[in-house]
C-alpha cells in the first residue's frame, strides 16, 4: 500500500536547479535511506515530503489517514516541562482514553444492571478498552522508560526540567519523543549526530523493529546498512532508486555504471561506423541512396548520454616534514576533568610512532577533554605527560573553534603560511574542492561541511607528525569521509582520534582505548576486535554471575572450561549465521540475474537473433546451476546451525 507519493518534484534557487523530476514512492513498512553529497538537496527534499516546504514544481500525494513525523538534524526540545512530563505528551490520546475509561468505571459502579443504559455503557467501555490495549495503554510507561534508557536518561533525569539540560541532551530527547509518538511515516534528518556508539547500537535495534515507515538521511554507513532496505540517491539534480542496504547500493551503482559505459561505447562504435560510411559514400552516385539511408538511421537514433561517473571528490594527502621518535606521547595515572572535578581516572597512554588509536566511550565521559589536555589547552588534574623527540602536533577541533570567522578561506590558510606562494595555497584548497571565487568566501558563511574541509586543509598544510583529531568526520558526506579515510590510512605519522563513526574507526584503528569513569583500558586490535573482546568480557561476567547464583560449590576451573566450550559454540553459531546470511544475499543476486535474463530472452530483437538467444539460454542455465548449488549449501549450513543452536539452548 502506497502511503506517500512524490511526482515530478523540483526545487530551484534563482537560476540554479537543486533537483528536478523527482519521483518517490513510500509503501507500508518501507525502510528508505536518502543519500547524496552535501548540498545535493536531501534536507530540502525531506522538508517538502513532510509538508513543511512546497515544491517549485510537482505534487505530493499522501494518504489522509497517515500520520507523519519529521525531525530535522540537531533539533532540540524547547519546553518548560520536566523530562517525564514531556514524554507523556507523546501518549496524550492514550491517556485521554484511560481517563474516559475511569469515568465509565465510576458510572458502571453507580448504575444498576437493570438500568436500560447499563448494556450501552458496558459496550462503550469494552470498545474503549480494546482501543486502549491496541495503543499499548497498559505498557506505555514501560515503553517510555525503555526509550529514555536507550538514550542514556535514567530515572535521575525524569524530574529534571528540560531547560536545564545540554544541547546534546535536548536533541536526544527530541528524537526519543518522536519515537514514542510512533507516526506511520517517520522522517529523520541525520538522527545519529551527537550519539555515542552505545546509543547508536540501541537506536539501530529499535528502528529495525519499528512498525511504521522510515525515511532517513544519514552519513553513517554502518547505520544505513543495519536499518534501511532501499536507497534513493540524489546526484546532479536527479534521483535514482536502488533496492538493498547501503553496501548493496554501492555494488548496484558500480554495476550500473559499468553497464552504462558498455552501452555507450557500443553505440558510439555504431555511430562512428555509420558516419564513416556516409562520409565515404554520400557523393558517389552508385551508393548515395544507401548513404542517405544510413544518415536517416543516424538522425532517428536515440543517443545515449555519456556516463558521468562519480561526482568530483576531494583528493589530498597528509604529509610530514620530519618523523618523530618511536615514543610519541606517554601519560601515567592521569586524571581529567574541569575545576578539579574528575570525570575519569586513572588514564594511562603509551603512544608509539605510526600508531592509529581510536578513543571511544559514552558521551560526557571526557574524550574531548582528554584530547585538549594532551595538546596543553586544559591541564591534567593528575598525572605526568611526556612527549617524545621531534613530535609536532596537529589538532582538529570538532567545533572548528580555531577558524577565524572574519577571514576568507584563502586568508585563513595564507596567514598561517605567509611564505607559501598563493598558487600553492590555491592548489591545496582546490584539492579540498575550493576553487575560483570559492576561496574568497568568508568563513562565517560556510556550511558545516565546508568549514570541516577548511580545517582539514589547514591540517594538511601544517605537515605535523602527530594528528590529534576530535570527530573529524562530522559534517562530511560519505564520499568525502572515504577520501579522508584513505588519506589517513596512507599517513606516515601517528594518529589519536575520537569518532562515533564505526566504519571510520574500523578502517583506521590499530588500537582502541576505551574511556570510562574508571579510567582508560587498551585493546590491541581494530574496532571489530574491540567489540568481540567486550562481548566476551560481558558474557564471561554474566556466566560467572549465573554460576555463583546457582552453585557456589563448583570449582573455578570447571566454570572456565564450560565458558570456553560455550564460547566456542557461540563462535561457531555466529560463523554459520554469517555464512547463511551471505548465501541468502548471493541467492537474491542470482534470482535478480535470472529474472533479468528471462526478460532479455523475451525481447523482440533477441527472439530474432538465434546466436544471442543461445548465449542468453546458456547464461540462464549457468545461473540456475549456481542457484541450485547455493540452495544446497544453504540447506546444509542451515541444518548445521539448527543442530548447534539446539545443543546450546
Amino acid at each position: 500500500m502506497i502511503l506517500l507519493q512524490a511526482n515530478q518534484i523540483a526545487r530551484q534557487f534563482g537560476a540554479d536547479t537543486l533537483f528536478e523530476n523527482i519521483h518517490l514512492e513510500i509503501s507500508s513498512r518501507a525502510r528508505i535511506g536518502l543519500v547524496g553529497r552535501n548540498g545535493a538537496g536531501k534536507s530540502t527534499l525531506l522538508k517538502i515530503l513532510a509538508g513543511i516546504e512546497a515544491p517549485d514544481k510537482g505534487t505530493i500525494a499522501k494518504n489522509k489517514n497517515v500520520t507523519l513525523g519529521y525531525l530535522a538534524q540537531d533539533t532540540g526540545l524547547d519546553s518548560d516541562k520536566t523530562v517525564w512530563e514531556e514524554m507523556l505528551e507523546a501518549f496524550a490520546d492514550v491517556r485521554q482514553t484511560e481517563k474516559r475509561m475511569h469515568e465509565l468505571e465510576v458510572k458502571i459502579s453507580q448504575i444498576s444492571p437493570e438500568d436500560e443504559n447499563y448494556e450501552a455503557v458496558l459496550k462503550q467501555y469494552d470498545q474503549l478498552q480494546e482501543e486502549f490495549i491496541e495503543k499499548n495503554g497498559y505498557g506505555y510507561e514501560n515503553e517510555m522508560r525503555a526509550v529514555l534508557n536507550g538514550f542514556q536518561f535514567d530515572e535521575s533525569f525524569y524530574d529534571k526540567a528540560i531547560q536545564t539540560l545540554s544541547g546534546g541532551q535536548k536533541t536526544r530527547l527530541a528524537l526519543a519523543k518522536m519515537l514514542l509518538q510512533s507516526p506511520d511515516i517517520l522522517i529523520l534528518d541525520e538522527p545519529t549526530n551527537h550519539l555515542d556508539i552505545e546509543t547508536l547500537s540501541w537506536l539501530e535495534g529499535y528502528l529495525q523493529n519499528y512498525r511504521g515507515v522510515l525515511l532517513i538521511v544519514s552519513h553513517d554507513r554502518y547505520f544505513l546498512d543495519k536499518v534501511v532496505t532501499e536507497i534513493y540517491e540524489i546526484s546532479r539534480s536527479k534521483m535514482r532508486h536502488y533496492k538493498g542496504n547501503y553496501s548493496r547500493y554501492l555494488d548496484l551503482k558500480s554495476q550500473q555504471l559499468a553497464s552504462e559505459w558498455k552501452a555507450y561505447e557500443k553505440q558510439q562504435a555504431e555511430i562512428n561506423k555509420l558516419e564513416d560510411f556516409v562520409a565515404k559514400n554520400i557523393v558517389r552516385a552508385s551508393t548515395t541512396k544507401r548513404a542517405q539511408s544510413r544518415r536517416k538511421q543516424l538522425d532517428k537514433m536515440e543517443r545515449i548520454e555519456r556516463p558521468q561517473g562519480k561526482e568530483k571528490s576531494a583528493h589530498f594527502l597528509f604529509q610530514i616534514t620530519k618523523a618523530s621518535g618511536n615514543i610519541v606521547f606517554q601519560l601515567e595515572d592521569g586524571a581529567i576533568g574541569y575545576d578539579q572535578s574528575v570525570v575519569s581516572e586513572p588514564v594511562n597512554l603509551d603512544i608509539k610512532r605510526q600508531d592509529a588509536i581510536a578513543l571511544v566511550g559514552p558521551n560526557g565521559i571526557g574524550k574531548s577533554t582528554l584530547l585538549k589536555s594532551m595538546i596543553g589547552e586544559i591541564p591534567f588534574i593528575k598525572g605526568e605527560k611526556r612527549y617524545g623527540t621531534n613530535v609536532s602536533i596537529g589538532y582538529y577541533d570538532q567545533g572548528q573553534a580555531e577558524l577565524n570567522q572574519n577571514k576568507t578561506i584563502l586568508q585563513e590558510l595564507w596567514d598561517e603560511h605567509p611564505a607559501t606562494p598563493e598558487v600553492e595555497i590555491r592548489r591545496m584548497l582546490g584539492s579540498f574542492l575550493f576553487s575560483g571565487d570559492d576561496v574568497d568566501k568568508p568563513i562565517s558563511l560556510l556550511s558545516g561541511g565546508e568549514k570541516a574541509r577548511v580545517a582539514l586543509a589547514k591540517l594538511a598544510m601544517d605537515q605535523k607528525n602527530f594528528l590529534v583529531l576530535d570527530e573529524p568526520t562530522n559534517h562530511l558526506d560519505i564520499d568525502n569521509k572515504e577520501v579522508l579515510e584513505n588519506a589517513l590510512i596512507d599517513y606516515e605519522g601517528t594518529l589519536f582520534f575520537v569518532s562515533h563513526d564505526r566504519y571510520f574507526i574500523n578502517r583506521l584503528a590499530t588500537k582502541v582505548v576505551e574511556l570510562s569513569e574508571n579510567g582508560s583500558r587498551l585493546y590491541l586490535g581494530d574496532y571489530d576486535y574491540y567489540l568481540e573482546k567486550k562481548e566476551e568480557e560481558e558474557q564471561l561476567a554474566e556466566y560467572e554471575r549465573q554460576q555463583n547464583e546457582t552453585s557456589q560449590e563448583k570449582k573455578t576451573t570447571t566454570n572456565k572450561q564450560n565458558f570456553v566450550q560455550s564460547k566456542e559454540q557461540q563462535k561457531q553459531i555466529r560463523s554459520l549465521q554469517r555464512k547463511v546470511s551471505q548465501i541468502e544475499e548471493d541467492l537474491n543476486a542470482v534470482d535478480e540475474k535470472i529474472s533479468q535474463l528471462k526478460e532479455e530472452m523475451t525481447l523482440p530483437e533477441n527472439l530474432d537473433d538465434h546466436v544471442k538467444l543461445t548465449e542468453l539460454d546458456q547464461s540462464l542455465q549457468d545461473r540456475q546451476k549456481q542457484q541450485d548449488d547455493l540452495m544446497e549449501q544453504w540447506e546444509n549450513l542451515s541444518l548445521q546451525l539448527e543442530e548447534l543452536e539446539a545443543k546450546t539452548s
